[in-house]
């Protein structure tokens, strides 16, 4: 085999729906401030007792089900989370478990709203190594436990929820080059610091700025490396973060209403490493992206951090 494809997809998200009056009951915000700046109309947010391991498991599970394979013939699974709790077992141990997967080497990543494209390169990179010919790359984030909903400039935005998809060992790679790196100069623009129970924070207009400016040539540069024009692309997939940052995005690649850009903010808000994975995957449930079609995914979050592919959907 000489690399990878994502076979599968699903997704979870709790029961509760957010909405933008709801959060004007909490802080001094409006339905029209939050869309208007955000883009944001509603999120997900879990229960008390409803934990990351739990939203990775139910995502995980509907994506092996749909790839139609057992628990023993998966080699890898990784999550990509930043607000897991628990240090030890990881959560992708913990899924693992719960899923019935005997011998799979597991772990997490954290690479903030970077994280799942990061692990999805890490698990192609694996299988195509011959380390594994099934894999489970998740996404996943419980962000209300990091809020300060006190803080009307976050609160607003983050969500729960997770998104899993399933790889397979390939003769023909369905998974391009990874673009990836980091600006450790601008690290302090997200920030999850100081103690056992951090609240998210963030410069927005940094992350604004940096976001629109340099961007634009990672995505290039994936498509690029990947052999694939930007106007043949299918979709688009960007970390869920702000509409204003992916209506910018758009414009500046060029993309017309033939390509199907994600927007999943909209409805579920920032869900940091879950973001990409989970936009992804109700792309492919509603038949919104054709199989095979060329996506670019692409994600960026704290560290500065970013990373980029472009995938074949399945």
């Amino acid at each position: 085999m000489t690399g990878s494809r994502i076979t599968a997809l699903g997704h979870h998200q709790p029961e509760r729906v957010l909405t933008n009056d709801d959060l004007a009951r909490l802080v001094d915000t409006s339905d029209e401030w939050i869309r208007r700046r955000t883009g944001i109309a509603t999120r997900r947010i879990a229960g008390a007792r409803e934990s990351v391991a739990d939203l990775a498991t139910a995502a995980a599970g509907k994506a092996l089900a749909a790839a139609g394979l057992v628990p023993g013939e998966i080699g890898l699974v990784t999550v990509a989370t930043c607000s897991a709790i628990d240090r030890c077992p990881s959560t992708a141990a913990q899924v693992a478990g719960r899923l019935g997967i005997p011998d799979a080497v597991a772990f997490d990543v954290n690479n903030g709203c970077a994280g799942f494209c990061t692990a999805l390169a890490l698990a192609d990179h694996s299988l195509r190594a011959g380390a594994a010919r099934h894999a489970l790359v998740i996404g996943a984030e419980k962000m209300s436990d990091l809020t300060d909903w006190t803080d009307r400039s976050t609160c607003v935005l983050l969500g729960d929820g997770a998104g899993a998809a399933v790889l397979s060992a390939a003769a023909e790679p369905g998974i391009g080059p990874v673009v990836w790196g980091s600006d450790p100069t601008r690290g302090q623009a997200v920030r999850l610091v100081d103690d056992w129970h951090p609240a998210f924070s963030q410069d927005g207009q940094t992350v604004f700025r940096w976001a629109t400016t340099e961007l634009p040539a990672v995505a290039l540069a994936a498509c690029e490396r990947a052999g694939v024009a930007v106007a043949e692309l299918g979709g688009v997939v960007t970390h869920q973060a702000n509409l204003r940052i992916i209506e910018v995005l758009v414009r500046q690649l060029g993309l017309d209403q033939r390509t199907v850009v994600a927007r999943d903010v909209v409805d579920s808000g920032n869900t940091s490493a879950a973001s990409v994975p989970l936009a992804l995957a109700k792309l492919v449930e509603r038949r919104e992206l054709e199989p095979g079609a060329p996506v670019l995914l692409l994600s960026f979050g704290g560290g500065l951090s970013w990373a980029g592919q472009v995938v074949r959907c399945p």
